[in-house]
């Protein structure tokens, strides 16, 4: 279990601060965009909970812990000397697979775009997509530069498509989507 004595170090004073191997990065380092982007996402998820219901908060709360895992792994570089590392599974991905699948199920097949919005939920949910989605964007651009755990690359992509589904399965049980009507205020 990891102990905080000290919430301020003043080791980042300077525009660095240490991975999880030790080593010494700038703070605007591609890495570090990366597990912020992912933190911001978890932050976004625990918004999202205030809203939730209770299954949808325990699942919600389950992604929040597989978010720590990534950052986790995004914190000690993939390589040789560190593969005992906690590391994401594919196990984590089949989990939000099955999450999809089950939710998905009970929905209409969509006629449009979905707008983000409709409750309180759905729109904290999409409002998660779209920081899910920057996330994944600045993982893939860390990956096309070192090499990463590919199960990250395949939750968060994973993950922004239940968030998707999770917003409309709310939307369903209560308002309905909100769609996009194309050109409507030409």
């Amino acid at each position: 279990m990891v102990q905080l004595t000290r919430i301020y170090t003043k080791s980042g004073d300077k525009g660095k601060t240490s991975l999880g191997t030790g080593t010494r990065v700038l703070k605007s380092s591609v890495r570090i965009e990366a597990i912020g982007d992912v933190d911001e996402a978890n932050a976004s998820l625990g918004v999202a909970r205030l809203y939730a219901a209770e299954d949808i908060d325990k699942l919600l709360f389950h992604i929040q812990n597989d978010l720590f895992d990534m950052g986790a792994d995004l914190c000690v570089p993939a390589n040789d000397q560190n593969m005992g590392k906690l590391r994401l599974q594919a196990t984590q991905v089949t989990f939000l697979e099955e999450k999809i699948d089950f939710y998905n199920k009970t929905l209409p097949p969509l006629q449009s775009f979905v707008l983000p919005g409709g409750t309180s939920l759905s729109a904290f949910l999409h409002q998660t997509r779209a920081v899910v989605r920057r996330a994944e964007r600045v993982v893939c651009r860390l990956n096309s530069e070192e090499v990463l755990n590919p199960v990250i690359i395949q939750y968060i992509n994973r993950l922004s498509d239940l968030l998707f589904v999770l917003a409309r399965s709310d939307n369903h049980q209560k308002e309905g989507d909100v769609l996009w009507v194309p050109g409507a205020n030409r």
